[in-house]
C-alpha cells in the first residue's frame, strides 16, 4: 500500500511539474523613461517679437491656437495649417527646434 500511494504522489508530482514548465515566463528587461517638458501655458500675446516674425515669415497661412514656454525658454506652439492641426518648436530667438 505504501508503494501504491508513493508512486501516485511521484506521478501527480511529475505532472504538476510538468504542466508549471509549459508556460515559460518571459522576463526582459526594459526601462521606459518618461521626459516631461513641463510646458505652461501663455498668452499668445507673450510670445517674444522674434517668435512671431519666424512664425510669420515660415507659415504664413498658419493660426496660433494655443503657446507654451519651458524653463529654457523653449517655445511650443500648436497651429493650424490649411486646416491641419501641427505643433511647432522655437526658442526665444525664433530659431526651430526639432523635437521628436
Amino acid at each position: 500500500m505504501k508503494k501504491v500511494i508513493l508512486t501516485a504522489a511521484i506521478v501527480l508530482g511529475g505532472l504538476s511539474t510538468y504542466a508549471t514548465s509549459a508556460f515559460a515566463i518571459k522576463q526582459t528587461d526594459e526601462i521606459v523613461v518618461a521626459v516631461q517638458d513641463d510646458y505652461k501655458e501663455i498668452k499668445t500675446t507673450a510670445l517674444p517679437k522674434a517668435v512671431k516674425d519666424a512664425l510669420a515669415a515660415d507659415f504664413q497661412t498658419a493660426t496660433l491656437n494655443k503657446a507654451y514656454v519651458n524653463h529654457k525658454q523653449e517655445y511650443k506652439l500648436e497651429i493650424t495649417v490649411d486646416g491641419a492641426a501641427s505643433t511647432v518648436y522655437a526658442d526665444k530667438d525664433g530659431h526651430w527646434i526639432k523635437k521628436d
